[in-house]
Formats: C-alpha cells, structure tokens, sequence
C-alpha cells in the first residue's frame, strides 16, 4: 500500500509532509550539520508555497483522480472550520473505497507488468543462448566469458569483492559499483540465485556476463526500478574472496602484580 493510501487525502498530508516532516529532521540533526541560514524569507508567502508544494508531491499519484478547485475549497472550508460538502463520517467511507480502487489498481498494473516482463524475458533468453560464446547451466542461468581468471573460485559460504554493473534486458542501467567508486562485498549466501551460482562459476581475476532468469534474480517482488519478474544482465569481475574474519582469542587471565602477604598478628 502506498504512503499516500495510509494517510488522509489532504489534511494529514499537510501535517506529515508540511510540518511533521519538518520537525523530525530538526528533531534528528547534529547541531554541527544545520543548514546554513536560508537565502529567502521565511515569510507567510514562502511558507504557503512550501506547504503547497509537500502536499502537490503528496497527490502526484492520484492527480488525474482529482479536481484541484475542489481540492482547495474543501481545504479553505476546513481550515476555516465550515461546514464541507461531506460529513467526516462519510469522508471515510469515501477514503476507504478509494483506497480499494487504487490497491485494486496496483494489483493489476502489477500483474501487467509481470507478466510483460516475463514474456520479454523468456524471448530475449531463447535468442541469446545461440549466440557465440553463451553457455546455459542447468538452472537457466546464462553467462559469458570476457576474461577468465587465474585464481581460485569461491564457494557457497565465501565473501567476495567484486565491481559490477546491472542492466535490465533494454540496456537501462539500474545499479553499478563503478558508479559508487569502489567495489562491492558481500556474502554469496545473501544475494539472488543467479549471482550466488554465476560468481561460483568464475576464478578471481575474472570478468564474465550473467544473464539472470527472473525466477534467478527478484522474481515477481522485483524493485521499483526493475520491476517485476525481470531478466536482468550484469557485468561482473571477480576481485577477491574475502579471508573470514579471526576470531578474537580469549584474554589471558590477568595476574595480581604483588604477592599478597599474609596479615600480621
């Protein structure tokens, strides 16, 4: 459910975005990371267009569910304490129906895009595993050789340290270490099937090209930027495995530096 759907339509955006917001960051920042001074006044107009501007980013998602005249009136009316156009009882009814209609719409928007993505997918890896150079392991993971390495492979358990770049299957970057300046490590047991599989596949000092089935990479849960079930592409070269940390040896039991003598009668 989407921020918007968990607050009122105008009043307790106002309040979260215009002036609950507001107070948490004050709240939460170093004295030593305030701001400096603001370049323009903080007057009544200024501070109108902020607050407009908060609850405008507020109703992106339902814009064209809106008229904004009213909108504004049943805002005036409210602020004013008139009587609005709709009880609070029913205010709610209406909420709450609203909200359905937008999940409901999510769901399906959802499902549309997964199973577009799905379809894309799958043709786009049918095409690809004929070309040359392209291998396909039992799970449908597909990879490249651009440059094999030396070095040993990691394992299951092990941490590597690797550069990468992440594309979706249209060539739209969505993550890159390289773009970050500096390599990335982690866990093979904590990432998606077809990374944990394909780096198990390359000696350090490699450099290869997976090509990751949706049901190997996020499947139907897929991130906003990704989306879901999609087959997605990464360039990866392998730096190192990571040696386990050591753990910490026991302190040795500490000595009394003097002998204690035994107490005169």
């Amino acid at each position: 459910m989407t921020r918007f759907m968990q607050k009122t339509l105008v009043a307790a955006l106002a309040a979260s975005f215009a002036i609950g917001a507001y107070a948490d960051d004050k709240a939460k920042t170093p004295e030593a990371a305030k701001p400096a001074a603001p370049t323009v006044a903080v007057d009544k107009n200024n501070i109108s267009t902020m607050v407009g501007m908060d609850i405008g980013r507020g109703l992106t998602q339902i814009k064209d569910d809106i008229d904004i005249k009213v909108v504004e009136k049943a805002l005036e009316q409210t602020l004013k304490g008139e009587k609005t156009a709709l009880t609070q009882e029913e205010a709610l009814q209406v909420r709450q129906e609203f909200m359905k209609q937008l999940q409901a719409k999510r769901v399906a928007e959802q499902k549309a895009a997964a199973d577009k993505n799905k379809k894309e997918g799958a043709d786009f890896l049918a095409k690809n595993k004929s070309k040359a150079g392209v291998k396909t392991t039992a799970s449908g993971l597909q990879y490249l050789v651009e440059k094999e390495g030396k070095g040993a492979k990691p394992k299951a358990t092990d941490t590597v340290k690797v550069n990468y770049l992440g594309t979706k299957i249209d060539g739209e970057k969505f993550d890159s270490s390289y773009d970050r300046g500096q390599p990335a490590t982690f866990p093979l047991n904590g990432v998606i099937k077809g990374w944990s599989e394909g780096l198990q596949l390359m000696p350090v000092g490699s450099k290869y090209k997976l090509f990751v089935p949706s049901d190997l990479a996020y499947g139907e849960n897929g991130p906003g930027q990704i989306g879901p079930n999609a087959t997605l592409i990464f360039e990866v070269e392998l730096l190192d495995i990571e040696k386990p940390a050591e753990a910490p040896k026991p302190a040795a039991a500490a000595k009394p530096a003097v002998k204690a003598e035994p107490a005169k009668k």
